[in-house]
């Protein structure tokens, strides 16, 4: 990038997986990034994600984080529905879940911390409040920190981003629910999982257990249809109190895991939802990752598009020397039909995965006991890794 470039202070709302990517690339490309975020340290909970195909394994490997990635990726093999007594009655393939490398979403996020700590300003424990555009910048304002000046701002924060709130309007214009809930948390690995998982399903409910960090942890995940649930997002109380309530007798070992949930570090629960924008920016301000169009967590494309939307995000601005018009534009040219396709494998997963009927989920587990033998057994990898391939990245020179 030239001397000529402008716009070169960026503030980048979140600090998860989008926000730290966009913040290599913009410092790779002259940027000076800033990233403020809500929570006071590293988020270390969450899902295990997975990146597969060329392109993310490209920009990984141009992040020079592909290493680390490896040495901390989960390993999980096959996927093992269960009966109520704990036995095997079906088997999904590790492709279907863990793609090329497969991460638990904490480890993920402090590699990123850590390949752009150096070069980064990061502010933990405060979240933007106001965000006011002249002809010249953006005037921020924060919960803690006094008012700062950027000439740009990126939401990178998530489903429920405050960015997005901020600029663009309420939330309910942009997220649509499926109605199933989902809550996750580290727990001890007591069934002595092997880089494996067991999920135990009932009508309207699916609790699964699979073992995180070489075996020595497990993550547990219970997801429940509750199509008019509305809890709010910062009462984990309230959110432990329903997740009983809905699976108290559910079978298998939800019981067990309901009592380990008091214990855990790092309990999380939302809801499973999409983001869907006309457009992702206005005037000096953007928006990538989930914040801009989450494909649901059930999709398993969150992580793959937020690290695509960052690379190409920084490489536009880079390509248009600063002027955010031109790069906000080009950078939704290119992305809107990958998130689209990406988005795609979301629909109608939540239906699948949590069925509301006896009937269904009958029928569902008997067809995944017959899958091993059918001839479309591995379609829906094969599907999930065509999505994820489904961009060309374009060639950005690096200063």
């Amino acid at each position: 990038m030239t001397n000529t470039a402008k716009n070169l202070r960026v503030l980048i709302s979140g600090a998860s997986v989008a926000g730290p990517a966009l913040a290599y690339w913009l410092h790779r490309h002259g940027f000076r990034p800033t990233v403020v975020e809500r929570a006071p340290a590293l988020r270390d909970g969450g899902y295990a994600v997975d990146f597969r195909g060329e392109a993310h394994l490209s920009i990984l490997r141009g992040m020079g984080i592909l290493p680390a990635l490896e040495r901390a990726r989960t390993g999980t093999g096959s996927m093992a529905y269960v009966s109520s007594a704990g036995k095997p009655v079906a088997e999904l393939p590790a492709d279907l879940f863990a793609g090329d490398i497969e991460i638990l979403r904490g480890d993920l996020a402090r590699i990123l911390h850590d390949a752009t700590e150096e070069f980064t300003e990061y502010v933990f424990g405060d979240s933007v409040t106001s965000l006011t555009e002249d002809a010249d910048g953006v005037t921020a304002t924060f919960e803690r920190a006094a008012p700062r000046r950027f000439d740009l701002v990126i939401g990178a924060d998530g489903l429920h981003s405050t960015t997005r709130r901020l600029v663009f309007g309420p939330e309910d214009r942009f997220v649509r629910h499926s109605g199933v809930h989902c809550a996750i948390f580290t727990t001890a690995n007591h069934l002595g999982l092997d880089h494996t998982g067991h999920a135990y399903r009932t009508a309207g409910k699916l609790v699964a257990l699979y073992s995180a960090r070489h075996n020595a942890e497990a993550k547990a995940v219970f997801y429940f249809a509750a199509p008019g649930l509305d809890l709010d997002r910062r009462d984990p109380a309230r959110q432990q109190q329903v997740l009983a309530e809905q699976f108290a007798g559910n079978g298998w070992e939800s019981d067990h895991l309901l009592q380990r949930m008091r214990y855990a570090p790092d309990f999380s629960f939302d809801s499973v939802a999409q983001v869907h924008m006309d457009t992702w920016s206005r005037g000096r301000v953007a928006l990538i990752g989930d914040a801009a169009h989450c494909p649901s967590s059930l999709s398993g494309m969150g992580s793959g598009l937020a690290l695509v939307g960052a690379y190409v995000l920084a490489g536009e601005l880079a390509a248009a020397r600063g002027d955010h018009t031109t790069a906000f534009a080009r950078y939704e040219e290119l992305m809107r039909p990958y998130a689209a396709g990406c988005q795609k494998m979301g629909d109608g997963v939540a239906r699948l995965m949590v069925p509301g009927s006896r009937f269904l989920t009958a029928f569902l587990n008997r067809y995944y006991r017959l899958l091993p033998y059918l001839p479309g057994r591995n379609l829906a990898a094969t599907m999930a890794r065509r999505a994820a391939e489904g961009i060309t990245l374009p060639h950005y020179p690096l200063r």
